[in-house]
């Protein structure tokens, strides 16, 4: 915790998850129709234009990372807005490469950069984070693979939720131990 900074309360941590999500949701939306009509090859007139939904979708990313970082009162907002979005990208295309779907990669590299971005107080760490991502992801790879395309509805929910469970759950375990 950043001296002189007031602990971060519950209730702005998930206005600011929420709020992130809800930016997230239509670029989200984008990256998969660019991602849809990319591989399909027999593109009918009504499918967007694959570049330009995957730009929309990657252009709306980062302001995903802006609202959680500023909104939580990061001491250091536009460091960890940049290394958010290195990070997401970076990890977005790895798990995608790895997975075989882009499902997984997004919430993946959403989940990675928001880790960065969210503000981080004393019980809170980062490998407990990544934990709840993983977990995010892989509950991602096995719904996509079980239940299909209905997996795609809610997949934008979970990394950012993911997050502020694992820092509850740090809390929790904090106030249990002391």
């Amino acid at each position: 915790m950043t001296v002189g900074v007031e602990p971060l309360s519950p209730r702005r941590k998930w206005q600011a998850i929420t709020v992130a999500t809800l930016i997230l949701v239509p670029g989200y939306w984008a990256l998969l129709a660019g991602l849809v009509a990319a591989a399909d090859s027999g593109s009918s007139a009504a499918a967007p234009h694959p570049v330009a939904a995957l730009a929309l979708g990657l252009a709306v990313v980062p302001f995903v990372f802006v609202v959680l970082a500023f909104m939580t009162g990061h001491p250091g907002a536009p460091g960890a807005v940049l290394r958010a979005m290195g990070l997401s990208l970076l990890v977005a295309v790895l798990v995608s490469a790895f997975a075989g779907d882009g499902v997984s990669g997004i919430v993946a590299g959403v989940g990675a950069g928001g880790i960065v971005a969210l503000r981080r107080d004393e019980p809170h760490t980062w490998q407990a984070r990544a934990l709840g991502v993983a977990v995010a992801v892989l509950y991602t790879f096995v719904l996509v693979r079980v239940v299909g395309a209905l997996a795609l509805l809610p997949a934008p929910v979970f990394p950012l939720t993911a997050i502020g469970f694992a820092d509850h759950l740090a809390e929790w375990r904090a106030e249990r131990e002391s």
